[in-house]
This record gives C-alpha cells, structure tokens and sequence, in this order.
C-alpha cells in the first residue's frame, strides 16, 4: 500500500531592504532568478526554462553529482506586477512524484523595503518528512533571495 497522503501548509516571511519591484523581478527574469533559485553550488544542473506569465510554466531540474535527480514542474495562473505571484508545482525525485503544491508569493511594501509573505499549501505523497523538508528547503531559497536583491 502506498505512504498516505500529508496535507499541510506553511507561511515563511521575509523583510528585504529592497523594494517590491527588485523582489518581483528576481521571480520574474530568469537570469535574475538563476542566480538565487536552485540547489547547492556543487549541483548538476538539467533542464532549466522560465515562462514567466500567467499561463506560463517553469522547470528546474538537478541533483548532486552522481546522486538524485530533483524536479520542479511549476504552473503561473496569477501575476500582478509587484505585488502577487500564484503558482501550483510539482515536485519529482528520480522522476517519482513526490508532492504538488499551490503557493502564493506576496509583495508589500514596507518602508524602503518590501515584506514578503510565501504560503504554501501541498499534497505531499512520501509523508510529513516531505513537509518538513519543503518548508526547511523554501526556508534556503528565501535567504538565499535576500542576499540577492540586497546585493551581498
């Protein structure tokens, strides 16, 4: 029998000293967002597409050397400029589906600065480590998009 499904969700924020229009287009532009968004340095990396719009798609794939092969399948259904991104993705691991997710990426400005509040809402299929795993890896990204639109 197959591991039940985990329902959860999780909200992450982030206070950026950058404004909206920066963080919005370190989502938006894939040179931009190649620079944040990813696995570690010392990662293969695949595939790789940016269709920022709604409508539009996005995949990363890549895993350490040798190791996993770790895929993002992401769909755009709502985007207004600087403000909100809403998007569903799938995540594969050897080309096993392991969750699917809706998230939200909201924009508001905060003084010079912008508050950016990520929700995520998942169906994930290999249990709550799953989960736990997620939100610690999102955790990363949103660091790792900090550095980046402050310039360190």
């Amino acid at each position: 029998m197959s591991t039940p499904i985990t329902h959860a969700s999780f909200t992450l924020s982030r206070t950026l000293n950058a404004p909206p229009s920066r963080v919005f287009e370190a989502f938006s532009d894939y040179a931009s967002k190649k620079k944040w968004f990813g696995g570690p340095p010392e990662w293969n990396q695949g595939e790789s597409s940016l269709d920022f719009r709604e409508g539009g798609s996005e995949t990363d794939v890549g895993g350490p050397v040798g190791g996993f092969v770790s895929t993002m399948h992401a769909a755009y259904y709502d985007i207004v400029e600087n403000e909100r991104i809403v998007y569903t993705y799938e995540m594969l691991l050897d080309g096993e589906r392991t969750s699917v997710s809706l998230c939200t990426v909201e924009l508001e400005a905060d003084g010079g600065g912008t508050l950016l509040t990520l929700t995520e809402q998942g169906a994930y299929f290999t249990g709550a480590d799953e989960m736990a795993g997620r939100k610690e890896g999102t955790e990363g990204l949103l660091d790792a998009l900090k550095a980046f639109v402050e310039g360190d």
